[in-house]
């Protein structure tokens, strides 16, 4: 036995030596670093707005390309001898756009040459953006930048580590004594509190408004609505109340002690996509000494029949003087193109049939990023006009 345990002990020391003297045989060289970097791979956009796709998977007997987020175009794409799958896309208007790879038929695959995700709750596909001429307004400009502060803090309400992330305009820095107004912005169900910055852009949708003057300055705050991971946590009743508490207790106290900005109700706005925009339509209208601003883009809950929001918001349709005279602006919108557009229309209606002012906005659009981009830039001219 004593005789095996020291082969075995000989044995691994010839392999740890082998493989010392393996590394040290093999020089670092940067040998290749330095010549100019090849073509892009994939996406490729033109000049002319086209896009061209190309997946290297040489052991797949088909591939097809998934394009956009609501719209889904689907178009076969072809292998040539070096196994790379390979479609072209001509004349794509300027946007954002989410695609995939759906190989053999079944098998979903992200772009691997393309680092740019649409990720909240889960990794949902590959983005690709068209520039505009002139610049979108989504798109980075050459304009004085805003910061986004990303924040971790206790949250008391729901015991835990909770994280947010805060958009702070340039100006912001170079106006000390100044009070700046607030707008609350809330995520969608499979989103996280990073998404309006990653996938909506709102940053930069707020640097270029205030440089052209077409809205005023102010910080974007944006937290985690979701309370265990799932969308209906940020969006029952039960959890309604809990991140209503969490806003009040543990968000908004810290912004205000952290940041110079405004206490007033005139300077405060909450709105939201998809649950963010139920969360805020509950906690805004409930709280009417809290904002003066609501805005709602795509909200679930608003557009089922089944929901009754009297169970959300009690007396809500008893209230319309209260309303009006509270809110400086009421917005609600939904894409045309979205399953709940229609409920939007009948909410809308409904308010404006018990005597609210309520103003509704629509594009051709489904349940897709670029209809939020476009809220948020329309809802922002409209805040704190006066």
């Amino acid at each position: 036995m004593k005789n095996n345990e020291n082969c075995l002990i000989v044995f691994f020391l010839i392999v740890l030596g082998s493989s010392y003297n393996y590394g040290q045989g093999k020089p670092f060289s940067t040998k290749g670093w330095w010549g100019p970097g090849g073509p892009k791979f994939s996406p490729v956009v033109s000049v002319n707005n086209s896009i061209t796709f190309r997946l290297k998977e040489p052991e797949a007997t088909s591939v097809e390309l998934h394009f956009g987020e609501w719209d889904v175009q689907k178009k076969g794409m072809v292998k040539d001898k070096n196994g790379n799958w390979t479609v072209t896309l001509d004349s794509v208007p300027p946007g954002i756009y989410q695609y995939n790879f759906l190989l053999n038929g079944h098998f979903r695959k992200l772009d691997p040459e393309n680092p740019n995700i649409k990720a909240g709750t889960e990794v949902y596909g590959s983005i690709v953006e068209v520039p505009g001429d002139p610049a979108r307004f989504d798109e980075l400009q050459d304009v004085p930048h805003g910061d986004v502060h990303i924040i971790n803090y206790r949250s008391k309400t729901l015991d835990r580590i909770r994280k947010m992330y805060v958009y702070v305009p340039k100006i912001y820095w170079v106006s000390p004594d100044k009070k700046f107004p607030v707008l609350y912005l809330r995520h969608g169900g499979g989103d996280n509190e990073g998404s309006w910055v990653n996938d909506g852009h709102a940053n930069i949708i707020l640097d270029n408004l205030i440089n052209e003057g077409k809205a005023r300055p102010m910080l974007i705050v944006m937290s985690n609505g979701l309370i265990d991971g799932s969308w209906a946590s940020g969006s029952t009743v039960e959890g309604m109340k809990y991140l209503e508490e969490e806003l009040f207790k543990d968000i908004i106290p810290l912004i205000e002690k952290r940041y110079h900005v405004s206490e007033n109700k005139e300077d405060r706005a909450i709105a939201g996509l998809s649950m963010g925009g139920g969360q805020a339509v509950v906690i805004g209208l409930r709280n009417l000494d809290k904002f003066s601003y609501v805005g709602d883009f795509s909200a679930g809950i608003l557009s089922d029949p089944e929901i009754n929001m009297e169970t959300y918001i009690p007396g809500l349709f008893n209230k319309s003087k209260r309303l009006n005279k509270s809110l400086e602006l009421l917005w609600i919108a939904c894409g045309s193109k979205d399953s709940r557009f229609e409920g939007h229309q009948q909410f809308a209606g409904q308010l404006e049939n018990n005597g609210i002012d309520v103003e509704f906005h629509e594009g051709a659009y489904g349940h897709e990023w670029q209809f939020w981009r476009e809220q948020l830039r329309n809802f922002s001219e409209s805040l704190f006009k006066n």
